[in-house]
This record gives C-alpha cells, sequence and structure tokens, in this order.
C-alpha cells in the first residue's frame, strides 16, 4: 500500500472530524499530511474544536492508522482514497465526499457500470419484496449495478434479485467492513463482494451505530444516478436517503403502493413530489442520461419477456395442477398451503409435487409457515 495511505486513514480516525470538515481542510492544506503538521492557530482559524486539533497532534493517532494498514491488509481489503483514479467519480462530486473508502471485493464493479439504488422498509410486505427483487434482476439483467444497504427487507431483497441474474451489486454498510451487520445475512454479504462489492467509510471494528446510517445513505445515493424507493414509512431512513439523492442531483423513482399501508406513505409522498412512478425496469433506464441508455442490454425480444412476463410465462410449460395452482396464488397476499389444498380440489400429493415444480420454474416462492406467493 501507499506510504501516505496512513495519513489518509488517520484523518479519517480523528473525532471531531467528519466527511465535510475532512475536505474542508484537504482543501485548506492540500494533503492529509499538511493537516497533521498544521500549527494550532492554523487549525483554529479553519474552526476545529480544541479535542480534536490536540487528537491531530498526538502521534497515538498515526499509530493506530498504521495498525489499521496492517489489519486492512490481513483481511484482503483495500483502502481507497479521495485523489485515487479508481474513487468512484458520482460519488466524488457530493458536496461531503467520504476521503476513504473501505472496499472488499472487486473495485471496478464501483465505476464500470451505471448504478441504481434500491432502498427500502425493513418490515416491508411481501409486495414490497416481491418488487424490489424482481426490479433489481431485471436492471441488474440490462447491465446495472444494484446499491443497496444490506440491511432486512427491501435491501436484502434487491440483492438477492441482482444475484439471481447474475448481475453486479453493492452494499454499503454502516460499520467496519470486518462486521457484518445483520448477523443473519452474513452469506449475502459474501455473495455481494463475491459479486460485486461490500464497501464503508468507517473504520474497521465500528460498530452498527444508528448515528452512522445517515452518513452511509449519502453515500448510497452518491454512488448511483438514481435512487428507488419500494416501501418507506413517513419517518424512515429511505425518505432521508431519497432527500440526499435530490439534493446530490440524482432521479428519484418510486414504486406506488397501497394507500392502507404505513409503508406506502413513503413512495406515494415522493410521487406526489415529482419521483417517476415505476411500474417495471423501463421506466427508470429510460430515465437515465443517453450515453448510459446505450451501454445497457435492452434487446426488444428480451425486454418483452421481462418486463411484460406474458410472453415469457406462456412459454413456459405447466401441467393442469400447476396452473390451477397459479390461478390461486397471488403476488401479494400469502396463502397456506391447507387454503390451496381446499381451494385447488387437488390431493394433497399432487399439489405438492405441483408446488415444487413451480418454485423450481421460479414462477413461485415460499415463504416460512408453509405459505406461498408468486413471483411478479
Amino acid at each position: 500500500m501507499r506510504a501516505d495511505l496512513t495519513d489518509w486513514i488517520a484523518l479519517n480516525m480523528v473525532r471531531g472530524i467528519g466527511p465535510r470538515t475532512a475536505n474542508t481542510l484537504l482543501d485548506r492544506f492540500r494533503s492529509p499530511a499538511g493537516v497533521f503538521s498544521a500549527a494550532r492557530a492554523s487549525l483554529e482559524a479553519a474552526g476545529l474544536k480544541p479535542e480534536s486539533i490536540t487528537e491531530l497532534h498526538d502521534s497515538s493517532v498515526l499509530e493506530r492508522a498504521s495498525e489499521e494498514v496492517e489489519r486492512v491488509e490481513r483481511l484482503g481489503l483495500r483502502v481507497v482514497t479521495l485523489i485515487d483514479s479508481d474513487y468512484p467519480p458520482l460519488l466524488r462530486e457530493i458536496y461531503d465526499p467520504p476521503i476513504t473508502l473501505y472496499v472488499r471485493g472487486d473495485l471496478a464493479a464501483l465505476c464500470a457500470h451505471p448504478c441504481i439504488a434500491i432502498v427500502g422498509s425493513r418490515r416491508c410486505s411481501t409486495y414490497g419484496l416481491n418488487a424490489a427483487e424482481s426490479l433489481a434482476r431485471d436492471l441488474a439483467d440490462r447491465g446495472l449495478t444494484i446499491v443497496s444497504g444490506l440491511a432486512r427487507g427491501i435491501d436484502a431483497a434487491a440483492h438477492r434479485g441482482a444475484l439471481e441474474a447474475g448481475g453486479i451489486t453493492i452494499g454499503v454498510i454502516g460499520n467496519g467492513l470486518d462486521l457484518c451487520y445483520p448477523r443473519e445475512h452474513k452469506r449475502l454479504a459474501e455473495n455481494v463482494a463475491g459479486a460485486g462489492a461490500l464497501i464503508s467509510e468507517f473504520p474497521l471494528s465500528t460498530p452498527p451505530l444508528s448515528q452512522n446510517f445517515p452518513y452511509r445513505n449519502r453515500v448510497l445515493s452518491g454512488l448511483c444516478l438514481g435512487v428507488l424507493v419500494v416501501e418507506a414509512a413517513e419517518h424512515s431512513g429511505s425518505l432521508i436517503t431519497a432527500r440526499l439523492a435530490a439534493e446530490q442531483g440524482r432521479e428519484i423513482f418510486a414504486v406506488p403502493g397501497n394507500i392502507t399501508s404505513r409503508n406506502s406513505f413513503g413512495p406515494n409522498y415522493l410521487i406526489k413530489d415529482g419521483a417517476k412512478l415505476v411500474q417495471h425496469w423501463r421506466d427508470i433506464v429510460e430515465e437515465l442520461p443517453r450515453d448510459e441508455r446505450a451501454r445497457l442490454n435492452t434487446d426488444p425480444a428480451r425486454a418483452l419477456s421481462k418486463a411484460g412476463n406474458q410472453p415469457a410465462l406462456e412459454a413456459i410449460e405447466t401441467t393442469e395442477p400447476e396452473r390451477v395452482v397459479l390461478r390461486l396464488i397471488k403476488p401479494d397476499e400469502p396463502i397456506h398451503i391447507d387454503q390451496l389444498l381446499v381451494a385447488s380440489g387437488i390431493a394433497s400429493p399432487v399439489l405438492m409435487a405441483a408446488l415444487l415444480q413451480l418454485e423450481m420454474k421460479d414462477r413461485i416462492r415460499q415463504l416460512p409457515g408453509k405459505c406461498f406467493v408468486s413471483k411478479l
């Protein structure tokens, strides 16, 4: 690693110096080394608090940064600084870009393809899960990188959809890269890193504190051309992400929801406020810059089968019991296997075989408790 990387990491570690202040200091003193060597009077004139100045002049912060570099190397991670050529160009344009990014995975994935963020509620509905996964799958299939926050609910569905399509996905997290939050997403995090990257601006071992996530959200939107909100309550992190995206000049997209659902407040409010209503992948792609659209795989034949679904679904051979089951299973209303047994009039062994075949054909999904929904 570069000799000056320790200075960048150390500056990112100093308490009381957030990304906005760090960028101001770099503009004034030209480099992290310049910040550390600046006189107390100069730092006071730059608006720094006494405790931050004291820490800057304490050699222990550089020692901690040197140890951090060693840990980064042992873990097979990489740290990218604001001046590196492979720092994501869109992110560099925001008002307060992170001065360092910890990266696990393929760094080129951050810059090689246009990115779209998909965010939403952790406590989401089946409809929201289906919509997020389906849209992520279709967008990733056309060459867009799917960015989300690796959280429960909509975030996880977006990552899974991109992975199902064999596409690129990026997880932006609010803790150190040596930790996994939530813990049950360890395998998903590994898959995301294998298909794209996990990134964080926070030093290693930083816990997932609530105050970290607004910082995380500005990075999530800053990487992308636009942000899609699938479900979000009135006071939610997803609406914060949408607001940050608007301030950054990004496109805002929203999937409409049931007006009686609290999670529909966010996307429906955004649509009233001018966000683009999204029903399928074309609604997003047609809003992208022309040069970005030209890079995507939007072959008409594939687009017809992916967006409308009917030609593609009809082409998949189904048996009569499977067709009966498909008519009963909805994408947004889970139905229990006992209800299916009564409503279909199909013998139990035949029903079980039909459900298994439909799962294998990727037409339905089984939820916990022996409930089923159809896939969009």
